[in-house]
């Protein structure tokens, strides 16, 4: 007799079991080099063992792994806030009729995204700027669209240099004010108004700052602010502060994120 005929296995099994699989891989490049890891890694296991107990029939431990993710899943909305409010965002800014927009949003689903932006001339004109104290806010497009700010500004389509760069933010120029979309090493848009968030930062640190932790916040975007006041480039994924040593490193931790 077969201990595991009591185990039933169809096609509707395997599409279930694909279709999990597929979200979990997206929750997790979601919440990937966030201190949500963690979390996500104890509760994925605690669930497995929970299936695998309930299988087995061991009623009164998987009822208590059973009790304690039901109560759970209010904390979990809390503790994964930002990046369900991402999910959301992502899917209600898509545009469906768009067939190649729509497969875009679907680029979680490779284990890389090829990029060609050129990281290094948009550092480097961004520290070419806080050496004159000239104010900037460079927002880096990824994975989930931005074209629901996209329409707060001017269109543009000019590949990223830097030259193109510092003369966007010159104070005398008319696009100067508000921030830069890039996509695919294309400057896509100027003047864009960002969604300011409402987080409690340092004084030292005004709007640009608020605007980019806004929209990293909100999408998976990565944001350079030059501040107006000191000259300092700040680099801001996920609605945090990102440290870097010099230059070079942080050329390279942006690399390390588009990558």
């Amino acid at each position: 007799m077969n201990p595991f005929d009591f185990i039933s296995f169809d096609f509707l099994d395997l599409l279930d079991i694909v279709l999990v699989a597929v979200l979990l891989y997206y929750v997790y490049k979601l919440v990937k080099g966030t201190v949500a890891i963690n979390i996500f890694i104890g509760i994925a296991l605690l669930f497995i063992i929970y299936r695998i107990t309930f299988t087995m029939g061991l009623k009164m431990f998987s009822g208590i792994l059973g009790g304690l993710l039901g109560v759970g899943a209010v904390g979990l909305m809390i503790v994964f806030q930002q990046e369900i409010r991402k999910f959301l965002l992502m899917i209600g800014s898509t545009n469906y009729s768009n067939k190649r927009n729509f497969l875009k949003q679907l680029r979680f689903i490779k284990s890389e995204v090829h990029t060609d932006t050129d990281v290094d001339s948009i550092v480097k004109a961004c520290f070419n700027l806080g050496q004159t104290k000239t104010g900037a806010l460079i927002v880096i497009e990824r994975t989930n669209s931005l074209d629901f700010v996209k329409n707060s500004g001017d269109r543009m389509n000019a590949t990223v240099n830097i030259p193109i760069l510092e003369s966007i933010f010159f104070k005398n120029s008319p696009l100067h004010d508000g921030a830069v979309i890039i996509k695919e090493n294309q400057i896509r848009s100027t003047r864009i108004v960002l969604p300011v968030s409402t987080k409690k930062i340092p004084k030292r640190f005004g709007l640009r700052h608020k605007a980019a932790i806004g929209i990293t916040e909100r999408t998976d975007a990565l944001a350079l602010v030059v501040s107006e006041e000191t000259g300092k480039v700040s680099y801001i994924k996920d609605g945090e502060f990102i440290l870097y040593k010099n230059e070079a490193d942080l050329i390279e931790k942006i690399r390390m994120d588009l990558s």
